[in-house]
């Protein structure tokens, strides 16, 4: 006859066993969350004094590349300070992009409900991100839109917003912003598309940069539609508004 096993006693000899893995995995996930967040906090940190000359999204274009076929293609950039870069760009990103920048400490939460709303009656999320937000996906994150990559966007605003003052996000902003196929970063931009160097560019020029940011691939500075030329009258208008506090 064969041996019956009472179901209790086999529960029993597998519980601590179960335990014991439940412990072990609740403990590797807290060392994870400890080493990301003084990682994070550490990069985040150095990076408040080193210049940037690459971004999560600029690595995350290598790899659109890669997975399409076409090789290896360079990206244009150059990194430069902020006292390289014409004070009118500074005021043309924060006229076209977000107009609260030195009001806010990270994040806009009128423009952020404004967009929940509109998501609710049309189906359809826009954009309502700030310049600090921009950075900190641009610079640690790659463009997927979930909600998991919005966390940790959240996670490295706070770190910016927190370490760095306004102008150094501003200059890393403009150092890492798409302007166009494998152009990014301000000085490439305006050598590509105007033959000068950021500290060079006029208010029309600077205008017409930042008209472009919302779809760089599409809207070209170097062949401004109607529609493009109308965004860079907007932000000239704008532009006079804008009370600049670069130092």
């Amino acid at each position: 006859m064969k041996h019956f096993r009472h179901p209790a006693r086999y529960y029993r000899h597998l519980k601590p066993h179960n335990a014991s893995t439940l412990r072990k995995i609740t403990k590797g996930f807290g060392m994870l969350l400890v080493v990301f967040f003084l990682g994070s906090v550490l990069t985040v940190g150095v990076l408040r004094y080193l210049p940037v000359s690459s971004s999560a999204f600029m690595l995350h274009q290598h790899w659109v590349d890669m997975m399409d076929g076409k090789g290896y293609k360079p990206i244009d950039q150059q990194w430069v300070n902020y006292l390289e870069i014409s004070t009118h760009a500074f005021t043309a990103v924060i006229a076209s992009e977000d107009q609260l920048f030195y009001q806010h400490n990270g994040f806009d939460f009128n423009a952020i409900q404004t967009a929940l709303n509109r998501y609710i009656e049309s189906g359809r999320l826009r954009g309502a991100s700030t310049i600090s937000q921009q950075v900190a996906k641009n610079l640690f994150l790659t463009p997927d839109k979930t909600f998991f990559r919005k966390g940790l966007e959240v996670w490295f605003t706070v770190l910016i917003e927190s370490m760095w003052s306004k102008t150094r996000i501003l200059e890393v902003y403009l150092n890492i912003a798409e302007f166009g196929d494998h152009i990014f970063g301000i000085e490439a931009a305006s050598r590509r598309y105007f033959g000068v160097p950021a500290k060079q560019l006029t208010v029309d020029q600077s205008a017409m940069l930042a008209a472009t940011l919302p779809n760089p691939l599409l809207l070209k500075a170097n062949q401004p539609s109607a529609y493009l030329f109308k965004r860079q009258s907007w932000i000239l208008n704008q532009m006079r508004h804008i009370e600049l506090n670069v130092s």
